[in-house]
């Protein structure tokens, strides 16, 4: 293949993306050249993420399940995979009835993975979320102690305080499960409007490639037709693991909240957390999916009803989680723009922590925890 010359290269940087800096690239002028994604870890990733984890976890998703994007290679402090040519997915699609039937549907699909085949420990009972905040906390302890941090903002989060909170908190919340919403599976764990994609290109492999009755074959196409009609492809697996499958619903329920693109992203505005109606209407495709993926017979309106109600209760319980989660994040993200004394950041990681542990301990209340 000829070599082709720097100058046609042309490399894109995306917005919205906080861990990384992700770039596409792309020549124009060479129409058999594929164009790809770049990405390149942020600095404080490797307090956040095992890489090796996912990486593998990719591999066997797109290998064995057609799901999420190929590897192309890895280097140091990145790795250059597959481009789908898509939009992500916007505040606004999300809350589209039909779309977040569609989300619903992936998001079932993608709890029917074998756990044992992604991650090897589906034998035992230990949540990401809960390793997650174990092997962050230390971290973002660090954060706290930089001479940046004022006094009034380390009282604030109080990192002491929060330990035995969530340790109540996680004791209470894994007795509590009452239905499906309760089971371990492999979930995303950060199903943001942003890793969800919507493809473009209609060529037939593309859309065969992602269906999915092109990896769950005993699927009736008929009763699935509105997945095949809509092509929505899941990206982004940095934080996936085995965790209740309510959490990653009502971690998705959260991200309505978020306006990633607005004057102060960092901030959500609980008003937009979807209503009961447009909860039930998610539930409702989560569940008829859930089953039909389980080979389990169509299930009638009260029963549908009864798992919708359980449903609700156990994402209820996991949400006061996400906020846990998202607030130790973002005080270890804070690092760098601390460390530089930055006050022009982009995103103000550790006033999205403040905020979202405010909403942590405001929920763990609410449920007399």
């Amino acid at each position: 293949m000829a070599q082709i010359p720097l100058e046609d290269i042309i490399i894109h940087k995306v917005s919205g993306a906080l861990t990384n800096a992700v770039f596409f690239v792309s020549c124009p002028t060479v129409s058999s050249v594929s164009t790809l994604l770049l990405r390149i870890y942020g600095s404080s990733s490797e307090s956040l993420i095992s890489r090796p984890k996912e990486l593998h976890i990719l591999h066997i998703l797109s290998s064995q399940y057609k799901i999420g994007p190929r590897l192309y290679g890895t280097f140091e402090n990145g790795r250059i995979e597959e481009y789908f040519d898509s939009m992500p997915l916007t505040a606004a699609d999300i809350r589209n009835p039909q779309i977040s039937r569609w989300i619903g549907a992936r998001m079932a699909e993608l709890h029917s993975v074998d756990l044992d085949k992604v991650d090897g420990t589906s034998g035992g009972k230990v949540f990401e979320i809960a390793t997650h905040i174990k092997s962050w906390v230390a971290s973002a302890k660090e954060v706290l102690r930089l001479p940046s941090v004022s006094d009034s903002t380390r009282q604030e989060l109080d990192l002491s305080r929060f330990k035995d909170e969530w340790n109540r908190y996680l004791a209470w919340a894994t007795r509590e499960g009452r239905g499906l919403g309760s089971k371990r599976v492999f979930a995303h764990n950060d199903a943001q409007y942003g890793n969800l994609l919507r493809l473009k290109d209609s060529r037939e492999g593309i859309e065969e490639h992602r269906q999915v009755c092109s990896f769950f074959p005993s699927i009736d196409r008929n009763t699935s037709s509105d997945m095949n009609s809509f092509k929505i492809i899941v990206v982004d697996f940095e934080y996936a693991g085995p965790n209740p499958a309510a959490y990653d619903i009502a971690n998705h329920f959260q991200e309505w909240t978020a306006d990633y693109y607005s004057h102060t992203p960092h901030l959500l505005n609980p008003s937009r957390y979807p209503t009961l109606e447009e909860r039930c209407n998610f539930y409702t495709s989560y569940l008829r999916h859930a089953c039909m993926l389980a080979e389990v017979p169509i299930i009638d309106e009260n029963k549908l009803a009864n798992l919708v109600k359980d449903l609700e209760w156990d994402v209820r319980i996991w949400s006061a989680a996400s906020h846990a989660g998202w607030a130790i994040w973002g005080i270890v993200q804070a690092k760098e723009d601390l460390e530089s004394n930055n006050a022009d950041a982009e995103f103000d990681y550790i006033q999205y922590a403040k905020g979202r542990m405010a909403s942590f301990r405001e929920l763990i209340q609410t449920l007399g925890i």
